[in-house]
């Protein structure tokens, strides 16, 4: 019976084998040391670890520790508590999507929670910023030209608290950011004028200005709303409603560059050639949502 010939390998590459795989055992020994540290905990041990760990800033832990309370606990008070703590390190951790998932299972769970506008008010938060993806954080891409179906859910849970919860600690700021998150959807509306204005597609832009002007009142672009729809008009020939646009301008802003024939600035060609970039937005940078 033939034998296949045995090679050996040499010295270095069995000393590097070993090495590999003394450092892969070690790996998966103190993973798991760290997770059965935990095991049988008592419910108040497990809650003060995981506490500690978020008084100290360490988020990721400390949504693993209570992940772990609520697993060996399901349920009672500890359980209740765990679970609003877990969403707000999820959230601390920039972990959006976990938090709103997090929320809407504490929702479901405790729908008359007497901390229930808190909750609304946290998936609010969590919608605001849970599309604010990789590029956007590199190039400070402008958020309303980002998909904005996460920041309108965000506006509805703010809205949600303002209108259910007009008494609690949490509704002026939540009103805040609903004006905030107003002006973000103008100006989204506003660069879609102007993408249409430069492509002499006048009728559309006139439409889209009107749009802003009737979804948005009093929102930070409404004059640049009434601006484009006396350069629309203008270039359709429709003096008259030129004219009353241009007088609503004069009234209300008569400081607008589009007055003295500065508007809109379009961006240079060079600007053209980075992806990033899209249409330059003449009012500049003034609704960027705050800082959470």
């Amino acid at each position: 019976m033939a034998h296949r010939p045995r090679f050996a390998l040499p010295a270095p590459l069995r000393l590097a084998g070993l090495l590999l795989a003394v450092v892969v055992l070690a790996t998966g020994c103190g993973r798991n040391s760290k997770e059965d540290a935990d095991e049988g905990l008592p419910v108040t041990e497990l809650y003060e670890k995981a506490h500690n760990q978020m008084v100290r800033g360490n988020w990721s832990d400390a949504e693993r520790t209570f992940k772990r309370l609520v697993a060996q606990y399901p349920y009672g008070p500890y359980t209740e508590q765990a679970l609003m703590e877990t969403a707000y390190a999820q959230f601390k951790a920039g972990n959006h999507e976990d938090a709103v998932s997090t929320i809407d299972r504490f929702i479901r769970t405790y729908p008359t929670h007497r901390n229930i506008a808190y909750f609304y008010y946290l998936r609010g938060l969590a919608n605001s910023n849970r599309d604010a993806v990789f590029l956007q954080r590199v190039w400070s891409l402008d958020p309303s030209r980002r998909d904005l179906a996460s920041p309108q859910q965000a506006y509805d849970d703010f809205a949600r608290v303002v209108q259910r919860y007009p008494n609690s600690k949490y509704a002026p700021d939540a009103r805040q950011r609903m004006v905030e998150l107003r002006n973000l959807f103008a100006r989204h509306e506003m660069d879609t004028v102007l993408y249409y204005m430069r492509r002499g597609a006048w009728l559309s832009a006139a439409s889209r200005a009107q749009y802003i002007l009737e979804t948005y009142p009093q929102s930070e672009f409404q004059n640049d709303a009434v601006a484009a729809l006396a350069a629309s008009y203008e270039a359709l020939g429709n003096e008259a409603l030129a004219a009353d646009a241009r007088r609503v301008l004069q009234l209300n802003d008569p400081q607008h560059p589009f007055l003295s024939g500065d508007w809109p600035d379009y961006p240079m060609a060079i600007r053209k050639l980075n992806p990033f970039a899209g249409e330059v937005s003449p009012t500049g940078n003034r609704s960027a949502t705050r800082d959470r």
